[in-house]
C-alpha cells in the first residue's frame, strides 16, 4: 500500500500539474509566465488574464524570446490539459526547470 501511495505522489509531482487555486496563489507571490498554448483563434475567443499566447506548435521556436531564464516559473494551459502537457515536455527538453500545467485546462474552470 505504501509503495502505491509513493508511486501516486511521485507521478503527481513529476507531472507538475497544479490546480487553478494554487496557480492564482502562486501568481500573487511570484513572477509567473502564464502561457496559453492553444491556437491564436482559441486565445482570441477568451483567455486567462495575464496570459500570453504561444501555440504548442510554435513553442519551441518562440519561448526563448519570451522566457529568457530557464529557471523562471512557467505555467502552461490549454483547453483540457493535453496540449499543455505536450508543451511542458518540449520546454523541459529545452532545459526549462520550473514548468507546470494547469490541471484539467481552462475548460475545467469555465464549465463550473
Amino acid at each position: 500500500m505504501i509503495k502505491k501511495i509513493k508511486r501516486i505522489l511521485y507521478r503527481s509531482i513529476e507531472n507538475k500539474e497544479i490546480s487553478y487555486k494554487k496557480m492564482t496563489e502562486m501568481m500573487k507571490t511570484s513572477n509567473i509566465n502564464l502561457i496559453d498554448v492553444r491556437s491564436s483563434q482559441e486565445y482570441e475567443e477568451g483567455h486567462l488574464d495575464g496570459a500570453i499566447n504561444i501555440p504548442v506548435y510554435n513553442i519551441e521556436n518562440k519561448i526563448v524570446n519570451i522566457v529568457k531564464n530557464n529557471s523562471n516559473i512557467i505555467i502552461l494551459y490549454c483547453s483540457s490539459g493535453h496540449r499543455s502537457k505536450e508543451a511542458k515536455n518540449i520546454l523541459e527538453n529545452l532545459g526549462y526547470k520550473n514548468v507546470y500545467c494547469l490541471k484539467g485546462g481552462i475548460d475545467r474552470i469555465w464549465i463550473k
